[in-house]
């Protein structure tokens, strides 16, 4: 016997639903979207044009792709007539898949994915999910949306413009030494402009002009050919500095792109080539990418940003700012790995935001090691004596303060430092292994007291129970974040182009992952799991008290059967 079925038979469509379980992920993503205030969706509106798709179902249908691991457009369309969980999310409406692809890139919804991520975390606060005391921070190289060998280097560049600039100001001199053209009103002696190029090819052209009139009035073949090669060396340079003209241009427009980057994708303008993990080939090969940055707690993501700079020690300044200004006060403690460690970071959390930095600095763990505690030629080991202001040496001379100096980076941070040195290293029996100096110089030491501060403070806070334990955390808080993100969702790249819409992409692709790890701790996933458990008790118990008896059968067969003569009336 069948049960009942029949394609051919009208059914009346009923609520999609019914048909999806109890914790099933639609639910989660549809509470998430209804959470966000209708005033958001205000710019969304219009009054010229056909309707179209309200933005909260465009918001649910791409969340709901992405927790499914789909990213493409056209994927997604066939999901809204494939999925039952896709139609109930659309109330069976099918976007083509362009609708979908302007939709995700379209600035406006930067606004939304924001407050997707303000209303989850303030869910998870208000049911206990995370602690409002650390946030956890790392970054990860995601590959953009560009072709391998479409790089544009800063020092390549440079280093054109250079030959450029010595070229075109040699042949110039030369014009000007034959008397071929006037000299020019030039802006600097070292170069000539885009605009200082222009001119010299317009002299070049009017002598040009004057080759040619004098060729169509002569009549003699003779001298029309001399004039004709006299002709030639001023064209071939007008051409020349045709094409100074648009190198220079070129040059400028490829500096202009790059600002404070060294290198970019021509597929994609906002991308700078780094290094990333995966490394098929071994060779070390760069690649067209964003640097992700996200903040964490409990491995739920509750804020990012994406930037083109490759060092995460330059990206925490601004990431920090980010997360006051678009997602949520800043916690107490700032948790980050060595990576980050810097004294621009340091300064920056302690006294810009008045938070606690739990970030190690690059030396940190050997300077725990006894073999660096133990080594007597280090400057971090000498005694000071801060009445003198001096240090001692090994063999117990004074390391006597000389002047200040100040250091400025090309960032423009600048590092303020005291030099010592000391008073005479002639005949000291160490010189040898305490310095490299040569000739009659003594040993000379660098200190900046700002960082040194820093570092013990640092030191300070990690030798702490309290604080020690939450930089422990950070391990198994952020890392499994990008787990997710690469490996289960298999986010490994970018499928637009564009910092703004690479920035919309990775916050669907990022609160798909917040939504994939909801859903566990969601009311009725516990309630299913609690439910399966007290079914299987008494199959439990059975197998339990089964076992017992093949065993003692097993044991001693005898005893068995005298105490089932006994428990048998």
């Amino acid at each position: 016997m069948f049960k009942n079925y029949t394609t051919n038979q009208v059914v009346l469509p009923l609520d999609f639903s019914f048909q999806l379980e109890k914790n099933d992920i639609a639910f989660a993503i549809d509470e998430l979207i209804e959470s966000i205030p209708e005033q958001r969706f205000i710019p969304f509106h219009h009054q010229m044009g056909p309707s179209s798709y309200h933005p909260k179902m465009m918001m649910k249908m791409i969340l709901c792709a992405y927790t499914q691991s789909v990213f493409s457009g056209r994927k997604i369309e066939v999901l809204t007539k494939d999925s039952i969980r896709m139609m109930w999310l659309t109330q069976s409406y099918q976007p083509s898949y362009r609708t979908i692809n302007r939709f995700r890139v379209n600035p406006l919804v930067n606004t939304l994915l924001r407050e997707c991520f303000v209303q989850f975390r303030s869910q998870l606060v208000k049911e206990q999910l995370i602690d409002e005391e650390a946030i956890f921070i790392d970054g990860t190289k995601i590959e953009a949306n560009a072709n391998k060998y479409t790089f544009v280097w800063r020092k390549s560049i440079d280093n054109f413009d250079k030959k450029l600039t010595e070229k075109s100001a040699f042949l110039y001199d030369e014009l000007v030494k034959n008397t071929i053209i006037p000299e020019i009103e030039r802006e600097s002696t070292n170069e000539l402009s885009p605009t200082e190029l222009s001119q010299i090819e317009e002299h070049l052209t009017h002598v040009v002009d004057k080759f040619t009139e004098k060729i169509t009035q002569e009549e003699d073949g003779t001298t029309r050919k001399s004039l004709r090669s006299k002709r030639k060396i001023p064209k071939k340079i007008r051409k020349l500095f045709r094409d100074f003209k648009e190198r220079k241009l070129a040059y400028q427009r490829h500096r202009q792109i790059l600002g404070k980057r060294n290198s970019y994708s021509r597929t994609d303008l906002d991308a700078t080539f780094m290094r990333m993990k995966d490394d098929p080939m071994k060779n070390g090969q760069l690649k067209a990418g964003y640097n992700l940055q996200i903040a964490t707690n409990s491995q739920y993501i509750l804020g990012y940003d994406l930037f083109s700079n490759p060092t995460d020690t330059r990206t925490l300044r601004p990431f920090l700012t980010t997360l006051k200004e678009r997602f949520f006060e800043l916690p107490t403690y700032i948790v980050a790995d060595a990576g980050y460690g810097g004294e621009e970071n340091y300064q920056a959390i302690l006294e810009d935001h008045e938070r606690i930095p739990l970030i190690t600095y690059a030396m940190y763990h050997k300077e725990q090691k006894k073999k660096f505690k133990q080594n007597p030629f280090l400057p971090a080991n000498w005694s000071y004596q801060e009445l003198d202001d001096t240090f001692l040496c090994p063999n117990g001379r004074k390391m006597r303060f000389r002047n200040y100096s100040i250091r400025t980076d090309k960032y423009g941070f600048k590092r303020y430092l005291k030099r010592y040195e000391c008073e005479d290293c002639s005949n000291c029996p160490l010189r040898s292994q305490c310095t490299k100096a040569k000739g009659d110089k003594n040993r000379e030491i660098q200190k900046n007291m700002n960082w040194e501060y820093f570092k013990a403070t640092i030191q300070q806070l990690l030798s702490e129970e309290e604080t020690g334990k939450i930089y422990r955390q950070r391990k198994i808080d952020v890392e499994p974040a990008f787990g997710h993100l690469k490996a289960c969702l298999g986010f490994t790249r970018f499928s637009v182009r564009g910092k703004q819409q690479t920035h919309n992409e990775i916050g669907f692709a990022l609160m798909a992952i917040n939504l994939r790890k909801y859903r566990l701790n969601m009311p009725a996933t516990k309630e299913a799991s609690s439910n399966n458990l007290k079914n299987r008790r008494p199959k439990i118990l059975f197998t339990i008290f089964g076992r017992l008896f093949y065993d003692s059968w097993n044991l001693c067969p005898k005893l068995f059967l005298l105490i089932l003569l006994f428990l048998v009336p």
